[in-house]
């Protein structure tokens, strides 16, 4: 069930760390890393009543390394 935010998670991750990509084109960037925080927020809302209070916490928060960590640490 948390794969799939695990994915957009380290997606946006990897969206902030690409800075070639932010330098060579800043909206393009910017949209991005705005697609994939929404798709985060729809995760969220779609799956709020099943996840526990500290990953929801962290959601509500934009916590959004810290919903990673939690996450992998649960897996591990």
């Amino acid at each position: 069930m948390h794969q799939a935010l695990i994915d957009l998670l380290k997606r946006r991750e990897s969206v902030i760390a690409d800075h070639p990509w932010r330098d060579r084109d800043p909206a393009g960037h910017l949209d991005a890393l705005r697609e994939v925080s929404e798709a985060i927020t729809a995760w969220h809302q779609a799956n709020q009543k099943n996840i526990d209070p500290q990953l929801r916490h962290y959601l509500q928060k934009c916590s959004f390394a810290k919903a990673l960590a939690h996450l992998e640490s649960a897996t591990a």
